[in-house]
């Protein structure tokens, strides 16, 4: 590591352990304190962008394996919401009805763009025909499926307008619930978006929000995984993990087994399986390829799939297959991604960041076959990565970067087409009623069948 990149980090660990919010001046606190807390916070975020720009790994998975053997999958269901990340508790998305894409059901602009540098992760939600989603500003939006904009809700006050805001959002019980990257965790009203209470936690949120038996489950920077009541917000448990030296700029993934306990994973690389009533830890195990201090500096994961009684994951370069009840490794195998695995019949399906579309045995972790999808591009396009992808009836959906929809067959590994969406994803892929929905740069919904 070079001399720039020593100062970078330097600077981003400092930015980052020397912020902290003022409690004494209420919620927003626009007292003097809290002005110099933004301005940390706009700094920090400047630094980590420094920090991503320079940081690359050159360890990547890069074959091609051909298909040697038949590839089966489970039957293709249709779904009539999705109303948290990753469709549901165990994250198990499979093989979702999917009419096609060659129709743009959809197109609209729907709020801002002002943070173009940043890429948001907020999650799309569809429940009655309605789309749910934010903008980088923190403006909450519900719409029809015909882009009419039912209510608008933004909580920030004008002190926060320098900030970006990456909302996670879930809805339960008629409520949306949404934790943030500032420090704040508040309901609204499902029906007509009024705020119903709010909590500054101090530390901003790095997880998906998953909420269970009136519960919300969080992890934030420094590690802490948490659980708050969703009546009011209060705090009903914590977990106080190893915090990573640089935290992880990708979401932490939260899961809930049929059982009702929780299984989170932290930016030290350490997976938990906790009773979600207590905050009793049931198993914990590291999931890093090192020792060394910096091993986690630039940590990412995927989504966690929970499948019957294993637990799919990949965290730094490879993917794991753990025990559901014990924690303990049924495989492990060298390829990763961030986008969440896909499990269908007896096959893991991922597509890595760098465009290699990989088929793996889920019983053995075997890879049965990889494919460089990037190479149905042209050449001038092919350098770009993949920001997620989803299973929909037999074909593989992977989005890029640079605004091209790659559509592959599940069952041969290769890629068949493409199509130019115009903009890159800035939300995990959703499937729902048969349709395909982005949320795509310059705030831009699009609905494709």
């Amino acid at each position: 590591m070079n001399n720039r990149k020593l100062l970078i980090l330097f600077l981003a660990f400092s930015l980052l352990n020397h912020c902290s919010f003022d409690t004494k001046t209420g919620i927003w606190g626009d007292g003097k304190k809290e002005k110099k807390r933004i301005a940390k916070l706009e700094k920090q975020q400047k630094t980590v962008l420094k920090v991503e720009k320079i940081y690359s790994s050159d360890r990547f998975f890069n074959k091609e394996i051909l298909l040697e053997k038949e590839i089966k999958l489970s039957k293709v269901k249709n779904n009539s919401s999705w109303i948290m990340s990753n469709l549901n508790y165990k994250n198990f998305t499979g093989n979702l009805y999917l009419t096609g894409v060659d129709n743009i059901y959809l197109k609209k602009k729907v709020g801002k763009d002002k943070f173009s540098n940043y890429q948001n992760v907020t999650p799309l939600l569809v429940l009655k025909n309605n789309i749910i989603f934010s903008d980088d500003n923190g403006t909450i939006f519900k719409i029809n499926d015909l882009g009419k904009i039912i209510w608008k809700k933004n909580i920030y006050s004008k002190a926060y307008k320098r900030v970006y805001k990456n909302l996670n959002i879930s809805i339960f019980e008629n409520n949306i619930y949404v934790a943030d990257n500032i420090g704040f965790v508040y309901s609204i009203s499902l029906d007509n978006g009024n705020l119903i209470w709010i909590k500054n936690h101090e530390i901003p949120i790095k997880s998906d929000i998953k909420v269970f038996n009136s519960k919300i489950f969080l992890i934030n920077q420094d590690n802490k995984i948490f659980c708050l009541n969703t009546k009011d917000g209060s705090l009903i448990w914590n977990i106080l993990s190893i915090s990573s030296f640089i935290k992880s700029q990708n979401l932490l993934s939260l899961a809930i087994t049929q059982d009702g306990h929780l299984i989170a994973i932290t930016s030290s690389a350490d997976i938990f399986k906790i009773k979600a009533d207590s905050g009793d830890v049931i198993w914990s195990r590291n999931t890093a390829d090192s020792l060394y201090a910096n091993a986690t500096d630039f940590f990412t994961s995927s989504g966690i799939t929970i499948n019957n009684d294993n637990i799919v994951f990949s965290s730094g370069s490879n993917i794991f297959s753990l025990k559901l009840s014990t924690g303990e490794t049924n495989w492990k195998q060298e390829v990763s991604s961030t986008s969440t695995p896909i499990i269908s019949d007896q096959n893991v399906f991922i597509v890595s960041d760098h465009g290699y579309f990989i088929i793996l045995d889920a019983n053995t972790g075997e890879i049965i076959s990889s494919s460089n999808i990037l190479k149905v591009l042209k050449r001038k396009k092919q350098e770009t990565k993949i920001t997620g992808f989803i299973m929909g009836s037999n074909k593989i959906y992977s989005m890029t970067s640079n605004g091209f929809l790659i559509v592959s067959s599940a069952v041969t590994g290769i890629p068949e087409y493409y199509k130019k969406i115009g903009g890159q994803n800035i939300s995990p892929l959703i499937i729902n009623d048969g349709k395909l929905y982005l949320l795509t740069e310059k705030s831009k919904i699009l609905v494709l069948n």
